[in-house]
């Protein structure tokens, strides 16, 4: 597959965040899709992705900014920033780093670092 192709589909995967469309984000993924927030939590399987796309807490359609994007023998990496707004009021505020294993144009497994940026 082509590098273009995986980043087109990392793409439509974080536009699918931005717009909190639970199908479009499942289109991109592999049945046997991986997320991994090292320390916080590691799921198997779209049922439990699917489980993770809203947090409680959290208004949906996060902005989601990409500073950087890379592809390099099936792997995506993604510099970037989220803002989203508290369901209490507030907003948060997180500089992300995510990784997508990728196999067939799908994303097989996510490992996503991040650290908030504001309180």
């Amino acid at each position: 597959m082509t590098s273009q192709a995986n980043v087109q589909t990392v793409e439509r995967y974080l536009d699918g965040f931005r717009t909190t469309n639970r199908l479009q984000i499942l289109e991109c993924l592999a049945d046997d899709v991986e997320w991994v927030l090292p320390g916080l939590f590691h799921t198997r399987g779209k049922p439990e992705f699917a489980s993770q796309i809203e947090s409680k807490g959290f208004e949906p359609n996060p902005a989601i900014t990409v500073d950087r994007i890379f592809e390099h023998d099936g792997i995506v990496i993604v510099e970037g920033r989220v803002e989203s707004k508290r369901t209490g009021g507030g907003l948060i505020e997180i500089a992300c780093c995510d990784v997508f294993d990728m196999r067939d144009v799908k994303i097989q497994k996510l490992t996503s670092y991040l650290m908030q940026t504001s309180k």
